[in-house]
This record gives structure tokens, C-alpha cells and sequence, in this order.
């Protein structure tokens, strides 16, 4: 078998996957008689080991290996396992999203869950969308806002994570969530008072205002250009799949990454992204949630600088959370 990895250093967080592990994973896959040609680890996606997998006599497929559970953090547990159990939900979506073929979460193979995926066609958008000139990506941004809409259409049983614990109120879920963040932040050494306050701010002023929200909904969790791929010698940029919902959750559409993205550079082609999912809700209590949404947003952005080694990245959100934090403070109760 030929197989290539991704050369990384001993402190990465992703750690390897052996040719040994990948052929034992196929075996198991698709039989003890498998022919495996070849793998090749990705260099795409920050979580996941991902590899392409050539089969003898099959279509080449994707396999994705999900970090040891010692090294998981509680707001990030079992995410594969998430968006396995998203997938029935993502049906409004299902033509742009890989089919999963198998997974395990024995932990019998290699101590690690795992799935393979059927391969989908399509380019990377982040290493093609720079090649369309620049008046097509506002119809690539219309797309976006269209796949949100759809996957934001769907209702859910309860509010928190797909896979529970659920909660019967948002301000609940999204206190839990603050406290997951703050929790892993302390057990990797980084100051989480700014997060915590924010949970406090919740519990003392904001439940109400969070509670407005009655309705769960379905939130993609990443949706944005990193996990979409583009048809390859489309005239323009055409979205031709969509990867990685392992962070899906019920809660308020306004929650959700692709909101904060679209609405992060006003005046740009990202407006278009409002043409086709609807106009924002303006009110006083629409814009308080998004603050507590962007406090949240940036606590799980200083986890994630801090597993990928991003120092300077990490230092950024204190100051950033802390304009955020005083805005809460000074909002009235309501």
C-alpha cells in the first residue's frame, strides 16, 4: 500500500494514524480480503485525521479519524459521533453531503471512533474561490445563505447538543455551553474569568432574553467557506458540497458560525449571503444575544488557537472578549 502522511511535530494535536491502523480500519470496513492501493492523509480540516483511500476495484473513498478520547475536551466530546447523528436532519442538505459508508465507535480497532465517507467531486473553495473574479462571489455568498436557511428550516426535540444532554430552555444550553468552554480553558492553563463572567451575566441579567427563543432549530456549527467545496470549471463559483457538520447543535439560528461570518464584513459580496437566507433581526433583544453569541464564539476560538499553537491568536480574544463582556454589563436586564 502506498501511504503518505501529513509531517507534524509531536506536540500537534492531531497525532498519527498508522498504514498498520488504516489497513485494519478497512478490513474491518469492507472485509478481510480489501485491497487498499493507497492512502493519503489531507491536509485539510483541524480535528480529524482525514484520509483518501484507493480500493482495488471500488470508488475511492474518505476515511476520518477522530482524535483519542484522553485528548478530546468536553465542548468538543464525541464530535463524530455528533454529526452522525445530525445526518437524518441534514436531509434538506443531503445532496451536497458526503454518504457515510461505515463508521465505528467500538474503540476495537485503534482505541479511536472513525467513519468512511463516499469521496465527493469539487475543489476546495478556500484554494479556488480566489481564482473567480471578484463580482462572482457575491453569488457564491447568495449560496451560502440559501444552505443556512435550509439547514436553519429544521426543528429539533430539544436545545443543547444533537446527541444531549438537552435542555427544555436556550438560556440553559447556552450557559452549559459557556461553562464547557470555560472548563476546558482552565484545564489547558488559560484564564477563563472572562468566559465565566459571561455565563454569570446570563444566570443574572440575560436568561429572559435568551429564553425569547422558543423554537430549537438546527445549527450547523461551521458552515462557512473552510468546509465547502466548489465544482471544478464552474464558469463561476458553484457550491457543489458541503463537509465537516460535527458541531451541530439546537439552539437559535442567530447562534450559528455562519451568522456571525456573513454579518463580520458589512459592505463586502458577503451582504449577498442576506439576500437569500433573510434580512437580520434588528431589536434590542436580537442584538444583546448576539453579543452573548460572539462571548461564545470567541471562547471556543481561543480553544481551538490554543490547540493548534496560535499564542498571539489567543492573546487576541482577551481584548476582544472583554469589549464584548463590558457591553453585557452595561445592557439593562430584561
Amino acid at each position: 500500500m502506498e501511504f503518505h502522511t501529513v509531517d507534524r511535530g509531536p506536540e500537534a494535536f492531531q497525532q498519527p494514524v498508522t498504514a498498520v491502523d488504516v489497513l485494519a480500519m478497512c478490513r474491518v470496513a469492507f472485509g478481510a480480503g480489501v485491497r487498499v492501493m493507497s492512502a493519503v492523509e489531507l491536509g485539510i480540516g483541524m480535528y480529524n485525521s482525514t484520509f483518501r483511500v484507493e480500493l482495488d476495484g471500488r470508488e475511492a473513498v474518505i476515511l476520518r479519524v477522530a482524535p483519542a478520547p484522553d485528548r478530546q475536551f468536553r465542548s468538543e466530546w464525541q464530535l463524530m459521533r455528533t454529526e452522525y447523528a445530525s445526518v437524518p436532519y441534514l436531509a434538506p442538505i443531503a445532496s451536497l453531503m458526503p454518504r457515510v459508508i461505515t463508521a465505528d465507535f467500538t474503540g476495537t480497532v485503534i482505541g479511536r471512533d472513525y467513519l468512511f465517507q463516499s469521496l465527493l467531486p469539487g475543489v476546495p473553495a478556500p484554494e479556488r474561490l480566489g481564482a473567480y473574479p471578484r463580482s462572482t462571489w457575491a453569488g457564491y455568498f447568495a449560496q451560502l445563505g440559501a444552505i443556512a436557511r435550509l439547514v436553519h428550516s429544521v426543528r429539533g426535540p430539544h436545545f443543547g447538543a444533537v446527541t444531549g444532554p438537552g435542555f427544555s430552555t436556550w438560556s440553559a444550553a447556552v450557559r452549559d455551553s459557556l461553562s464547557a468552554i470555560a472548563g476546558d480553558l482552565d484545564s489547558v492553563g488559560l484564564d477563563s474569568g472572562d468566559v465565566r463572567a459571561v455565563g454569570a451575566a446570563v444566570a443574572d441579567r440575560h436568561s429572559e432574553v435568551l429564553d425569547e427563543i422558543t423554537a430549537p432549530c438546527l445549527l450547523s456549527g461551521d458552515l462557512w467557506t473552510v468546509n465547502v467545496l466548489l465544482a471544478d470549471g464552474a464558469a463561476e463559483p458553484t457550491i457543489s458540497g458541503m463537509l465537516d457538520f460535527d458541531r451541530t447543535w439546537w439552539g437559535d439560528p442567530a447562534a450559528d458560525w455562519p451568522i456571525r461570518m456573513a454579518a463580520a464584513k458589512p459592505g463586502t459580496e458577503r451582504d449577498a449571503f442576506w439576500d437569500t437566507y433573510g434580512d437580520r433581526d434588528g431589536s434590542p433583544g436580537a442584538v444583546l444575544r448576539s453579543r452573548i453569541y460572539e462571548a461564545r464564539h470567541l471562547g471556543a476560538i481561543r480553544l481551538e488557537r490554543h490547540r493548534l499553537g496560535n499564542t498571539q491568536g489567543v492573546t487576541d480574544t482577551y481584548a476582544d472578549l472583554a469589549a464584548v463582556l463590558a457591553d453585557l454589563t452595561c445592557a439593562p436586564r430584561r
